[in-house]
């Protein structure tokens, strides 16, 4: 594809202007599809660079309580794959430039056939995929076919990743690079500052890729410091936790629960900016 991805483009203009990328997640369909849509719209002018969206999956194995929670809640709404592409053509409507990344699980893509699969989201608008659950050796799955037609295959690096594995890893990925800054499921500890540099800087001796650091980033300082690290941050528990305990208390109030995560995303964003 000779046209360059939104995602490229994204961190090309960040690195001009010296600037650390924040990738937000939310679950699609949660608390239910149109508050959901109300959110992802508000994100970019909160200070969110790319969108990430979970696709509701009843086992997400690399995801912990908050996130695992989140698909629950989505899957009872009824939010359905079908549903989540949905979510982003309305969401396009009135947004063409933040680059979209969904994540999710082979399963679900599977049973909607692979094909299908890439021909609706890249109708739709949608710039990147992760899917924890494949690994290199099954490249010619999805990674290759979304290659194919300009839409990014995201690839996992964590601290368990080796040296000899590295190169299998980063062959096929682009958009970026996802380094999951804890061992375990998402949310579930603290990243540790020194440990994250060293592995992103021997992940940025095998590739020019942009690097993404997330799991367990859960306030602006912590967002801050991360920052330091990498090309960009991903937070997405300390979100679904922010969405859930707003709307629980608020349920009437939807426009309160937008407004507190539209906040939250910003001290984030801000955090990062000043430290820049």
């Amino acid at each position: 594809m000779s046209k360059i991805s939104r995602i490229k483009s994204t961190f090309e203009e960040l690195k001009k202007d010296n600037k650390k990328g924040l990738i937000t997640f939310i679950t699609a369909g949660d608390p239910n599809f149109d508050l959901s849509l109300e959110i992802l719209k508000k994100l970019p002018s909160s200070g969110a660079d790319i969108l990430e969206i979970g696709m509701p999956f009843t086992d997400p194995m690399a995801d912990g309580p908050s996130i695992q929670a989140s698909y629950l809640r989505a899957l009872k709404e009824g939010q359905t794959l079908n549903k989540t592409i949905k979510l982003i053509e309305i969401f396009r409507k009135s947004n063409k430039s933040t680059p979209i990344v969904l994540m999710g699980y082979y399963n679900p893509i599977y049973k909607y056939g692979v094909k299908k699969f890439l021909f609706d989201i890249k109708k739709v608008g949608i710039d990147g995929l992760i899917i924890v659950d494949l690994p290199p050796e099954a490249d010619e799955e999805v990674c290759i076919p979304s290659n194919k037609i300009g839409i990014d295959f995201i690839r996992l690096a964590t601290p368990t990743s080796s040296i000899t594995r590295l190169p299998a890893i980063i062959k096929n990925a682009s958009g970026f690079l996802y380094y999951v800054s804890v061992l375990g499921i998402t949310g579930s500890k603290t990243p540790e500052i020194n440990s994250i540099k060293k592995n992103v800087e021997i992940i940025k001796s095998f590739s020019e890729i942009p690097v993404a650091v997330g799991f367990g980033i859960k306030t602006p300082i912590q967002a801050a410091s991360i920052a330091q690290t990498s090309d960009a941050i991903v937070v997405g528990s300390a979100i679904i936790e922010k969405i859930y305990d707003t709307h629980k208390k608020n349920h009437s109030n939807e426009l309160f629960v937008i407004e507190e995560v539209s906040n939250f995303v910003e001290s984030l964003s801000n955090a990062i900016s000043s430290n820049n």
